[in-house]
């Protein structure tokens, strides 16, 4: 038997059954005889079976229409056809289904600008539930860890204990917490993180919120407005120092002598020729350092940036009796991304100590080659499209145990020789920030009593753009995390 003719032989049972009883009193009193009672029951129940049997089809067809909307089915008007109660019961649900989808079109249109909002901010954003685990983030979080963490963990997301104490102690009842940490990669990031608890909504559970505020750039000008005392205060007291006494001796014993006036004066102008280079050179590493974190874009074309480098020291090449000279090993250089001015202050630095440093009558080769691969030891570089410029003198060379210091501020392996020559100890340091700006890589050779290599290796420009569209392709970066 169907489930239909059961439910209407259930109703046909239940409605029918008052009739059954006032018909069943009647005989039992003697006022009306078995068979015409029985008669009437029948009758009325037939009656009743067919007034309620097209009510009982229209509800059930009015369950299978809810239950289609239920699965996601699309709204349809209800049939002519079913009674007129159902109708109007089915066009009640209709509305209330319309109002419903408009208040969820409602809710997702807020969603859609809060997320806008949210990926408009500038600091990364992380919402995460109970479990620590990443809830949604904005679009500044995605670019910092180079990858989508939604649906992980925080502990895999970044490794920093602090973070993780800091969101323990959020679930916590009461202020938030914060936590400084720092990322390393081509160049250390320092953030500090907030993190907050968010009041659930009603039946929800609780979530926390935490925002990142880099702190890069305020450290940076902090650490370099104490080094910029230190060392400016300790390389500028020797010139001034010498040109005080010399003034001193101008003002006194030899105020009216001539030749030790001409003699002096010109010392005072090479000590202060020094100061001033010196205080452009620490103004130039502080400007580079600045902007260390923000990689450029230009597009370089670098064979026509050296043959410029190389044209305007070719005097200076031949007052110390050097030969300058320029090797191109490829057909076609690929453009590099790259900032014009400040690599040719690094070329120019890199050429400049060569002619320095190398011995009279020998030559100072630049080289330019494009490599298909990287160098294995040059991790941070794309696998393939690298560019390399390398300069080579013939000078004295380097010591093995010296190399590693030679990018550091001030450094200098014949701090007499270089004072001599009007080195200000800078040079290197400032190539060194300029080559991480440009997510490149420097590489020193040397040998004693044969001369010295400086290899730049730059990202050439569609090798950077490749990598850069495969990371956004896969989710997957290469930030090192601490």
């Amino acid at each position: 038997m169907s489930a239909p003719l059961k439910s209407l032989l259930a109703a046909t049972a239940v409605l029918a059954l008052p009739v059954a009883i006032v018909l069943g009193a009647l005989v039992a009193l003697g006022r009306l005889d078995p068979l015409p009672a029985l008669v009437a029951f029948l009758a009325i129940a037939l009656g009743l079976g067919l007034l309620s049997g097209p009510h009982l089809r229209g509800v059930a067809r009015l369950t299978a229409h809810l239950d289609g909307l239920a699965e996601g089915e699309e709204m349809r008007p209800p049939s002519a056809y079913w009674p007129p109660l159902v109708v109007a019961l089915a066009s009640a649900v209709g509305r209330i289904q319309r109002r419903a989808q408009a208040r969820r079109e409602e809710t997702a249109a807020r969603l859609a600008a809060l997320e806008a909002v949210l990926d408009g901010l500038p600091d990364p954003l992380l919402i995460l539930d109970q479990r620590l685990r990443v809830l949604r983030c904005n679009a500044a979080a995605k670019e910092l860890l180079a990858d989508d963490p939604r649906g992980r963990e925080l502990s895999s997301v970044l490794r920093v204990p602090a973070l993780l104490d800091a969101a323990q102690q959020a679930l916590r009842p009461g202020a938030g917490a914060r936590a400084m940490f720092e990322l390393a990669g081509p160049v250390k990031r320092s953030f500090v993180a907030r993190v907050e608890r968010l009041a659930p909504a009603e039946g929800g559970e609780l979530t926390l919120l935490m925002a990142f505020h880099e702190m890069t750039l305020e450290k940076r000008a902090e650490q370099m407005r104490a080094d910029f005392v230190a060392n400016a205060s300790h390389e500028l007291r020797t010139p001034l120092a010498t040109l005080m006494g010399f003034i001193e001796t101008l003002l006194g014993p030899a105020s009216a002598d001539a030749p030790a006036r001409a003699r002096f004066l010109a010392i005072m102008q090479q000590q202060a020729s020094r100061m001033s280079r010196l205080v452009d050179d620490l103004l130039s590493l502080s400007h580079i350092e600045l902007r260390e974190h923000t990689a450029p874009t230009d597009h370089v074309e670098l064979e026509r940036l050296l043959v410029g480098v190389i044209d305007a020291l070719q005097p200076l090449a031949k007052a110390r009796g050097t030969t300058l000279e320029l090797e191109s090993r490829a057909k076609e250089l690929p453009r590099v991304l790259g900032d014009g001015d400040e690599l040719a202050q690094v070329f120019q630095n890199l050429v400049d100590n060569a002619l320095k440093y190398g011995r009279r009558g020998t030559a100072v080769k630049v080289r330019v080659e494009r490599l298909e691969r990287a160098p294995v030891a040059l991790a941070r570089l794309p696998p393939q499209g690298v560019v390399a410029v390398a300069v080579q003198d013939e000078g004295e060379g380097i010591a093995k145990e010296q190399i590693p210091r030679l990018t550091e501020r001030f450094y200098r392996v014949d701090a007499a020789r270089s004072r001599e020559l009007g080195g200000t100890g800078l040079g290197l340091a400032i190539v060194k920030h300029i080559v991480s700006r440009h997510r490149g890589a420097l590489q020193i050779e040397s040998e004693l009593g044969k001369g010295s290599i400086f290899t730049v290796f730059l990202p050439a420009a569609e090798a950077q753009a490749r990598r850069e569209e495969e990371v956004e392709a896969t989710g997957h970066g290469t930030v090192t995390r601490t």
